[in-house]
């Protein structure tokens, strides 16, 4: 396909990080953008950054108007939202890109615990392909519904995959500690994402009950191949932008390693993934490193006093961690360059 129309539903940061990115990608011919709430405001009323980049109103949500509108329709909706709306676009033939929770999960009994509110149903669930590009690509092409990852999940999955499938590691050791900045909160005012609140200020939130620790579990599991519980721990802290996610696992690989052959295993797992950068021993990620970007900076070391592998994993929550990786999706399921429209340099300083 030369070319595609896009449709967004929703107008949050992820939303407007879509936007910055079709705006600029070769293959999107056209963008429109649809709301529940504010339809009939041009969108740089929302966003001034915005004048003069992308002229269009914003349209109220109908089946009918996004079937008209797009080839790929993202949502970027509260959780509940796209598992309610998603399947009459699917049934028209749409392709859908969800970077809300609601097709994350293949039960739906998991999602309701974790999510507290009524699953997707259970036909799309189980057609739905969880969008890691890097390790599930022959799924992502063939798809029709992803359901993309969440910010932390992805940064932590990445950072795990290549222990587990090594077999290296005690799945019943593993510790994430996951570290935020305030975009990942969405625009919705609250006091928890106050500025007087997080300015000079870091805080843990959602300790043993965050709605990623059952994706996380879930992945590890499939790739395991049995049940796997983990301690995830996330924090907020006063930046914008960004995950830094450290992953630590006790190593039952057999011979002890050293960290330049950690390094090799990661090299080798992530050879044809273009996004990926595993630095070199000594150097560990930074989220400035990745700012803007749709780049996965991954640092690995061995503590050989605890055999303790620790893998620390640095994205830009808005791109990698959300719109970035929507995009990674859409080229993958059209079958253009994986990296088409999103080869960006970091932003630094």
């Amino acid at each position: 396909m030369d070319g595609v129309q896009a449709a967004i539903v929703g107008t949050g940061y992820g939303s407007v990080e879509l936007i910055r990115l079709l705006t600029r990608h070769p293959r999107v011919k056209e963008i429109r953008v649809f709301t529940h709430s504010r339809e009939g405001e041009a969108l740089e009323e929302i966003y001034p950054h915005l004048e003069g980049i992308l002229d269009v109103t914003l349209e109220p949500f109908a089946p009918e108007r996004v079937t008209d509108a797009g080839d790929v329709v993202f949502f970027g909706t509260p959780a509940g939202v796209s598992g309610a709306l998603a399947p009459s676009l699917l049934e028209a033939g749409l392709r859908v890109i969800d970077l809300s929770g609601d097709f994350r999960l293949r039960d739906g009994a998991r999602y309701e615990t974790w999510y507290g509110r009524p699953s997707a149903p259970k036909r799309w669930l189980d057609q739905a392909v969880y969008g890691l590009a890097e390790i599930a690509r022959d799924e992502v092409r063939k798809a029709r519904l992803v359901a993309n990852p969440g910010c932390y999940p992805t940064a932590a999955l990445l950072a795990l995959y290549p222990l587990v499938q090594a077999q290296a590691v005690d799945l019943d050791t593993l510790v994430l500690d996951g570290k935020s900045g305030v975009s990942g909160a969405g625009r919705g005012v609250s006091l928890g994402v106050h500025f007087s609140e997080v300015n000079e200020n870091v805080k843990a939130y959602k300790v043993g009950v965050h709605q990623h620790i059952p994706e996380i579990e879930q992945a590890v599991e499939g790739w395991a191949g049995r049940p796997v519980s983990l301690v995830f721990v996330p924090h907020l802290v006063p930046m914008t932008r960004g995950i830094l996610m450290t992953v630590y696992a006790r190593w039952i690989g057999g011979a002890v390693p050293d960290t330049e052959g950690l390094l090799e295993l990661y090299r080798r797992q992530y050879a044809d993934a273009p996004f990926i950068r595993v630095l070199p021993a000594g150097r560990q990620p930074a989220t400035k490193g990745v700012y803007g970007t749709n780049f996965v900076d991954l640092g690995v070391a061995f503590d050989g006093r605890t055999k303790t592998v620790i893998v620390t994993a640095a994205i830009d929550n808005l791109v990698k961690g959300a719109a970035g990786q929507a995009v990674q999706n859409m080229n993958v399921m059209f079958g253009w360059a994986e990296t088409l429209g999103l080869l960006d340099v970091p932003l630094f300083p």
